[in-house]
């Protein structure tokens, strides 16, 4: 593994975190690969093209552009050896042998120059110590016009499971829990910042989209809100609280996801996010 300088968030997901999420990554797939599409089309792969998943987790979207370019290759980095070794099986079983996986550092990963024609992520770089620095290191990675596409959360209340989480406000210690910070989830939620961090980073002809997408996040209420209350934020509330509290959460957020009840039972909830796009210079001396 190479240097790691973002410890707080490689000890996170190399904890329970990358342990839950490794478990649970058909689940989180189903939240997550409406975007998949939209994110893999931006990149613009092409036959033969070499593509870096920053963030990779468990390893979905690396496979799906290994599968876009057979004649190429795709390499997952993430901090989490949990989930690598998860995208490490699928990989194996789905008999995809141009994806390969490696633990690593996006901000200080020592990225042979030029080496990818492609770097895409989704939901993988909003957790960076230093984007700036993050995102500099991922341009000299790519080729001389080499594409960046990432997929990131727009403003929270856009996006259907903080509407959720939010309802238990007078049941849980919340605070302003869904409040862009650095790192953390909404970190590049304003399109300002982006545009700030892939400028100072050398990136070219950045374009931010809003995209949209319908997640499922469980079958029935119950099994949405137990899931919702089993990730890393629904854990950390319901660990400051007695077993009474807890219980009146789980009713709370149940009796709020019937809402969401489709006809097969599923629980859909909607996900706002900014579909990110740009180039490294063609001429290096610009960047």
């Amino acid at each position: 593994m190479s240097e790691i300088v973002n410890t707080e968030q490689a000890q996170a997901w190399n904890g329970p975190e990358g342990a839950h999420w490794a478990r649970n990554q058909d689940r989180w797939n189903a939240v997550n690969e409406g975007f998949n599409e939209p994110l893999l089309d931006a990149a613009g792969l092409a036959e033969g093209h070499r593509t870096l998943d920053l963030g990779c987790g468990a390893g979905q979207t690396t496979r799906l552009a290994a599968l876009r370019t057979p004649q190429g290759s795709a390499l997952g980095l993430d901090l989490s050896g949990p989930m690598l070794a998860e995208a490490r099986s699928r990989a194996a079983r789905e008999g995809i042998d141009n994806a390969t996986f490696q633990q690593g550092d996006a901000q200080a990963h020592p990225f042979e120059p030029g080496a990818f024609d492609a770097a895409i992520s989704r939901y993988g770089v909003m957790f960076f110590s230093d984007p700036e620095a993050a995102f500099h290191n991922v341009g000299r990675a790519l080729r001389p016009g080499g594409r960046l596409a990432f997929v990131c959360p727009a403003e929270p209340s856009l996006n259907g499971w903080v509407t959720a989480m939010s309802v238990l406000r007078d049941v849980l210690p919340l605070g302003d829990f869904a409040a862009p910070g650095l790192p953390g989830m909404f970190s590049l939620s304003s399109p300002d910042r982006i545009r700030a961090v892939l400028a100072a980073a050398g990136f070219r002809g950045v374009a931010v989209d809003e995209v949209e997408a319908y997640g499922t996040w469980g079958h029935g209420a119950d099994d949405a809100a137990e899931f919702l209350l089993n990730t890393g934020p629904g854990r950390h509330f319901l660990g400051q609280v007695d077993t009474a509290a807890q219980d009146r959460a789980r009713q709370v957020l149940t009796q709020h996801l019937r809402g969401y009840e489709a006809g097969d039972g599923t629980v859909r909830l909607r996900s706002t996010s900014w579909l990110v796009t740009a180039d490294r210079p063609a001429d290096p001396t610009a960047a």
